[in-house]
């Protein structure tokens, strides 16, 4: 008899679709908190599997409130594959420290802080806003965003309204893509309102490119002022290659 396929799921919540497809023999469940599961102090933290566990672990080197869900999981990943890809504890450790994931709630060096994360639906959105508020204290956050219209754009300002002082909002180089005037609408009708021009501290504006976006906003920034970059892969790359540029 062949082996179920495994179907890894590092989200605590487990999508009901999810459970629902992998009944009835589709797949070999390995499910965040039955099959695997972490847990750790300050200096470092252990995964648990099926079979295998591993202790004295080094905290991945990707920031966010989620990095040790998603590694528990990819380690739960090489606890499936340990016949095919065997690999040491050292091997583990290292790529722990050396794992790079750009656009992925990435700071990047220097002043002011400037973050890249391609949060375009609300679930990405609400641990963006999470991870923010892990930063510490801005005076001044100005937000670059764009995204495709089909995308729960309203959802995703839920999350972050209350997290960004000035709104660079940009149109895409694509059909399907969201009008720069689409999300100011949008933000309009969760509440945010540009008071710029009566002095408030709140503002929106539009803008034809996500380079055009990025420059204004790096135009105005102050030096301990932070710029997230987020929304649509095309809007953080669009700002990836103005910087580039520059």
């Amino acid at each position: 008899v062949r082996p179920l396929p495994p179907a890894i799921c590092g989200d605590p919540s487990s999508p009901q679709s999810l459970l629902e497809h992998a009944k009835g023999g589709v797949a070999d469940r390995w499910l965040f908190g039955r099959d695997f599961n972490y847990s750790g102090d300050r200096q470092q933290w252990s995964y648990g599997g099926r079979s295998i566990r591993r202790h004295a672990l080094a905290y991945p080197s990707l920031r966010g409130a989620n990095q040790l869900l998603n590694a528990s999981a990819a380690l739960a990943a090489l606890e499936v594959l340990r016949d095919r890809l065997p690999l040491g504890a050292q091997e583990v450790r290292a790529g722990l420290v050396l794992v790079e994931l750009p656009a992925r709630f990435q700071v990047l060096p220097g002043r002011p802080a400037v973050i890249l994360d391609v949060a375009h639906n609300p679930h990405a959105a609400a641990t963006l806003a999470q991870n923010l508020d892990q930063m510490g204290f801005f005076p001044y956050t100005h937000a670059v965003f764009g995204a495709m219209a089909d995308k729960d754009i309203a959802g995703i300002f839920m999350h972050l309204k209350d997290k960004i002082d000035h709104w660079y909002l940009c149109d895409l180089p694509m059909p399907r893509a969201a009008t720069a005037e689409a999300l100011a609408t949008t933000l309009h009708s969760a509440g945010v309102a540009d008071r710029s021009e009566s002095g408030g501290e709140k503002s929106i504006q539009c803008f034809n490119t996500p380079a055009d976006a990025y420059v204004a906003a790096r135009d105005r920034v102050g030096e301990n002022d932070r710029i997230i970059v987020f929304g649509s892969f095309i809007t953080v790359a669009g700002v990836m290659t103005a910087r580039a540029a520059h």
